[in-house]
């Protein structure tokens, strides 16, 4: 096919171009291209995960709640293969939960530091921090309980975080503080919330 002058040079200019930068745009085709497959691959490893993670969660959670060597040896699966899922941090409370009621407390406090550092829902850290600060309470560390119970958290749960400093505060003997904690406690409850009573309670009981 013959061209005209004009055409000939559009496409001689084409062709300088392309010998310019073909290599380059191919080089950014081919990396985009390995871009979008390494994206598609993690993303279908990610869901995989999760399907997995589900799976052996639904396993822990019908396991027999006397049998503490099962559920320590599920969570640690979960806490080991499936740490990047959601049903890690949830494993791990529930061992926790396992490990207190055997009173095995060592083992229950690694399982919630744990799960406060790694859960991926911030519920589950903070119910985490919750327990964990009421066991140092229990061990009278009350500054241990205290300094954990002012870290950041999910602020759903502001209120019965004041309330458990509430009851720390009045075990030290610090009844000023204690009722401004529990009154911080009673403006973050649900109104209608059965622990709301609870808090007033303790509150009227300090004069």
């Amino acid at each position: 096919m013959a061209y005209d002058l004009e055409e000939q040079e559009q496409i001689d200019e084409l062709k300088a171009w392309w010998k310019q930068n073909g290599k380059l745009i191919s080089t950014l085709v081919i990396g985009l291209l390995v871009a979008y497959a390494a994206y598609q691959g993690w993303h279908y490893y990610q869901n995989k995960q999760a399907v997995e993670a589900s799976t052996q969660y639904q396993d822990l959670l019908v396991t027999e709640e006397k049998d503490l060597k099962a559920i320590q040896e599920k969570s640690a699966v979960l806490m080991e293969k499936f740490g990047a899922t959601p049903y890690a941090g949830r494993a791990a409370l529930l061992s926790a939960k396992a490990n207190y009621q055997a009173n095995e407390i060592k083992s229950a406090k690694a399982q919630l530091e744990w799960t406060i550092k790694n859960a991926k829902e911030t519920s589950v850290s903070a119910l985490a921090s919750l327990q964990l600060a009421n066991i140092l309470a229990e061990e009278k560390d009350y500054e241990a309980a205290l300094k954990l119970l002012n870290a950041p958290h999910d602020a759903g749960f502001d209120g019965l975080f004041a309330d458990l400093k509430g009851d720390i505060l009045v075990s030290q003997g610090k009844t000023p503080a204690a009722k401004a904690a529990y009154e911080e406690a009673l403006i973050k409850l649900e109104p209608q919330g059965k622990f709301r009573a609870i808090t007033q309670q303790k509150l009227e009981a300090l004069g």
